[in-house]
């Protein structure tokens, strides 16, 4: 049912953590006019919790969605984007606790692309929405939860086509090279030319 997940769980500690059946976020990476990665970022409004920090589109997901269906949901939402310019790469599981009574909460980071720096819409939960160089994004004043994961979840390495198999498709695009650890790779085409 839509909208099931809105509520706090609060964990054995007293922290409240929102979305009842767990929570999901879109970081989404496009290339730059130099072919290097940007990362669509959301600063939240003041009156949201944790409001004026920078994270990434996402909320609570809802009991029939999994990760990657209420992250899409969410960044379309809160970012006006459509699915079908988003192209799911990989999912992360980037923070879990054990709420009052053995509930379990997560939040689950789906990592995707778009094939350029897609416009934005933003809605009343957002302040503004900016793709940042993905080098840049640490120097931004982050929400807790999504700086306690970036370090796991940026680039790690810059790869050619000639480097890896998956990097042969004609865009810049992300890959994981092994769980949880991420690359960009430079389009095939670029390399042609």
């Amino acid at each position: 049912m839509r909208g099931d997940g809105d509520g706090w769980v609060v964990s054995d500690t007293g922290t409240p953590y929102w979305g009842r059946h767990g929570a999901a976020g879109l970081l989404l990476r496009a290339p730059r006019a130099d072919g290097t990665p940007a990362v669509l970022l959301q600063h939240r409004a003041p009156w949201s919790h944790q409001g004026g920090t920078w994270a990434l589109p996402g909320g609570a997901r809802d009991s029939h969605e999994t990760p990657e269906q209420a992250a899409v949901r969410e960044a379309h939402e809160e970012a006006g984007l459509l699915a079908e310019h988003v192209q799911v790469r990989a999912t992360v599981v980037t923070a879990e606790v054990v709420g009052a009574g053995g509930a379990q909460w997560s939040y689950t980071t789906v990592v995707a692309d778009a094939p350029e720096l897609l416009s934005t819409v933003a809605n009343r939960e957002s302040s503004e929405l900016r793709w940042v160089a993905e080098d840049e994004v640490i120097e931004l004043p982050l929400h807790p939860g999504f700086a306690a994961s970036w370090e796991r979840l940026r680039i790690t390495t810059m790869l050619s086509a000639h480097e890896h198999d998956e990097c042969l498709q004609p865009v810049p695009h992300t890959v994981e090279i092994r769980a949880g650890v991420f690359a960009w790779c430079t389009s095939a085409a670029a390399e042609v030319s």
